[in-house]
């Protein structure tokens, strides 16, 4: 199910809680919805971004084994995080003190190809409404791009492939492109269609925002 409203203590008490959360993710089986858990109690309690960043720097400097399972669970836990939430400016320099030593010390390793993604992805990161669906979880783990389906009226649907920070507006330049309509005087947007409602997708809306509502 997707996540739902939550009632929460104090941020001190939350974060002992993340914390917690941090130690089981280590040996986690199935990681991925204690990874969205985390995620998005840091959605509802934005205070506490910060301390999860540097929990997981922490985490990840001098493993007891690096690139073992472990050690790669806190690494795509931090790809889930800078693909949702920027830090704020001092740990931000921390951050990427941190990836700009994990590459140096491990060339070619796993832990250097997060590194390097997540630098990426604090350079596009601007905030989201919603926290990353199970799925991009599942895809971020793997640093790949989710297939976004688009129903095009009077066309097949079309497959797009979409990073964390697609917008509709990319994607409906892309479609138009495809389709063969540039030279259109019309207007094209997304519709996001549910059971209940039908309704134009902002121009500026990520399109994995989008995929979390309908999960």
């Amino acid at each position: 199910t997707a996540p739902g409203p939550r009632s929460y203590t104090t941020l001190r008490d939350e974060a002992v809680k993340l914390f917690n959360s941090l130690q089981q993710l280590e040996s986690e089986r199935d990681p991925v919805p204690l990874m969205q858990g985390v995620l998005q109690t840091c959605l509802d309690l934005l205070p506490l971004v910060d301390e999860i960043y540097c929990q997981l720097v922490k985490q990840t400097t001098e493993p007891p084994a690096p690139g073992g399972q472990g050690d790669l669970h806190y690494w795509q836990l931090l790809t889930c995080m800078s693909c949702t939430f920027l830090p704020s400016p001092p740990v931000l320099r921390f951050l990427r003190f941190h990836l700009d030593r994990t590459e140096n010390r491990f060339p070619a390793s796993e832990m250097a190809k997060y590194a390097c993604f997540i630098r990426e992805a604090l350079g596009k990161t601007k905030g989201r409404e919603c926290v990353p669906s199970l799925e991009e979880i599942l895809v971020l783990m793997q640093r790949q791009e989710m297939i976004c389906t688009v129903h095009c009226p009077g066309a097949p649907a079309c497959s797009v492939a979409i990073s964390s920070h697609t917008t509709a507006e990319e994607v409906a330049r892309e479609l138009v492109s495809r389709l063969g309509l540039s030279q259109s005087p019309n207007l094209f947007a997304l519709y996001e269609q549910s059971r209940r409602r039908e309704q134009p997708v902002g121009s500026a809306t990520l399109l994995a925002d989008v995929l979390t509502r309908f999960e």
